[in-house]
């Protein structure tokens, strides 16, 4: 089904007041210098069971008119309304300067401020101070991340009785002594699993398929930063060369993938916080072998389904495409218990993906 949008309204909302001079330059992190350079979206979807006036999204909406950037917008926000009455907010901002704990703890504030509470958290702006800028030159961020090929993305959904199932299948994996595999491990595991399947189509030569997650530092750090921290506060958790005999053993991968996450740690920001090190030189490898990495960022533990504007809690939120090849972003169901993964691919790996019956038997 075609859903055509017509835009009735465009404009930029300035602040109420000059940006004292003080402000006007937003200190970039050395996190926020090797960030993706591209705005990725978040839609929050309403029912219509109650309505809301639209003068609250005008006055809150918040695009910054002056700054290092130059002309591109930084921050933009559409309001959608639908002929059944139900409403979406599209909310799409430069990865530059935040990631998706900062986003969502933003939406979640200015949606607070809507309902007119009287205490709500605004963000800290200190990421440049946890982790100073640094030299990068070299570093081709657009080479890095942005493809240049045409990616289509598909939703897969992992209900509760598929997770329940992959973690019984995990559970071979670790010893009694072990924690058990969290929903996020294995449903990335499986999905690098099919991906490394599906990479060997293109070829009969062995290629390297690493898998890369995205990991939020402010709960690893000592001491930890307020959830409140804005900007770019992640590290790469990237797993051990594959052995080509080892990449259908999803026991291997699952422990794999535990092995990377467990060395993102308090040693691991004190690092980063030092220098670039082995991160900045794995995202700027031209080796051909790394080209294929699978790349993950979970937010299956961030509040997406508590932003409430003040007519009630979103009936869905989604992360639509994002110009990144072989990216899947997670996000929980709203019952808190499957997750639904947005899988970013060129069209010819897609094709092959999305009918891959081993996936398609545990997500829908």
């Amino acid at each position: 089904m075609v859903m055509n949008v017509e835009i009735i309204s465009k404009e930029i909302i300035k602040p109420s007041s000059p940006t004292p001079h003080h402000l006007r330059k937003f200190k970039l992190s050395f996190i926020d210098q090797i960030a993706p350079p591209f705005h990725f979206p978040i839609i929050w979807f309403y029912d219509s069971k109650k309505f809301v006036d639209v003068e609250p999204f005008e006055r809150s909406r918040l695009l910054k008119d002056c700054n290092d950037f130059g002309k591109e917008v930084l921050l933009a926000v559409q309001y959608n309304i639908f002929e059944c009455g139900g409403v979406a907010i599209a909310v799409c901002i430069s990865h530059k300067l935040a990631d998706g704990t900062s986003v969502v703890n933003f939406v979640n504030s200015w949606a607070g401020t809507c309902r007119g509470e009287s205490e709500v958290i605004s963000p800290i702006f200190d990421a440049h101070i946890h982790f100073p800028p640094k030299d990068i030159t070299g570093f081709m961020p657009n080479e890095a991340y942005i493809s240049k090929e045409k990616i289509v993305t598909r939703r897969f959904v992992f209900n509760k009785s598929s997770i329940a199932a992959l973690k019984r299948e995990a559970s071979a994996a670790f010893g009694p002594e072990d924690r058990v595999a969290s929903r996020v491990e294995v449903v990335s595991a499986f999905i690098w699993m099919r991906f490394m399947v599906m990479a060997r189509t293109r070829t009969t030569k062995p290629k390297q398929v690493p898998a890369v997650h995205a990991v939020n530092l402010r709960e690893r750090m000592v001491p930890q930063l307020p959830v409140h921290s804005f900007g770019n506060l992640w590290g790469v958790a990237i797993t051990a060369e594959i052995p080509v005999e080892m990449e259908k053993d999803y026991h291997f991968l699952v422990r794999q993938l535990r092995n990377a996450f467990l060395e993102i740690n308090s040693e691991y920001s004190k690092k980063l916080q030092d220098g670039p090190g082995g991160d900045l030189d794995f995202l700027g490898k031209e080796d051909k072998q790394f080209q294929n990495f699978c790349n993950f960022s979970s937010w299956c533990r961030f509040p997406v389904y508590e932003v409430d504007f003040g007519m009630g809690k979103p009936t869905w939120v989604c992360c639509p495409g994002i110009p990144i090849k072989n990216e899947v972003v997670m996000i929980s169901t709203k019952d808190g218990d499957g997750i639904e993964t947005w899988v970013n691919m060129n069209e010819e790996d897609m094709a092959k993906f999305e009918n891959d019956q081993e996936l398609l038997s545990y997500a829908s």
